[in-house]
């Protein structure tokens, strides 16, 4: 029986071998694949509690780069901007089912687009995951009730 060699042993990514609890800060933040459909304004029908997305971007989002523009001070900026955590992920149901927060909590893989598994944080661009060339500057859009769509969905 022959060992195999140190390079044909690969190592799992921390993805596959951690629960999302037990991610460090770096790892937990590498998940975000730069969609930015999380920083797209969503209402929610106050009788059924449904939510509707829309395509208006959160005023701190670059919808270029569809990276939040005051990430660490985001809360001084939007109070109600929500956080995700490991513990909380349930909460978000809104989440896209693109989300790689929601697809490691729902057991799913990482898609072959997503940074970690490509190698190219373009790719969600280019394969059109993200809201780059799809959302509307909060300050342009007028009523959020103008602007519903499925797509972030």
């Amino acid at each position: 029986m022959s060992v195999p060699s140190a390079e044909a042993v690969t190592e799992r990514p921390f993805w596959e071998l951690k629960a999302l609890a037990e991610m460090t800060r770096d790892e937990w933040e590498s998940l975000c694949d730069g969609c930015g459909k999380c920083c797209l304004e969503k209402l929610e029908d106050e009788v059924t509690g449904e939510i509707s997305h829309t395509d208006v971007a959160c005023r701190l989002l670059n919808t270029h780069t569809c990276r939040c523009g005051e990430y660490e001070k985001r809360h001084r900026y939007i109070p109600n901007c929500e956080v995700l955590a490991a513990g909380n992920i349930a909460e978000f149901h809104w989440l896209p089912l693109s989300c790689a927060y929601r697809i490691l909590a729902e057991g799913r893989d990482l898609p072959w687009w997503h940074p970690l598994v490509s190698g190219d944080p373009e790719l969600v661009h280019t394969v059109g995951i993200s809201v780059r060339g799809r959302a509307v500057p909060e300050k342009r859009a007028g009523p959020l009730e103008h602007h519903i769509v499925t797509w972030p969905a």
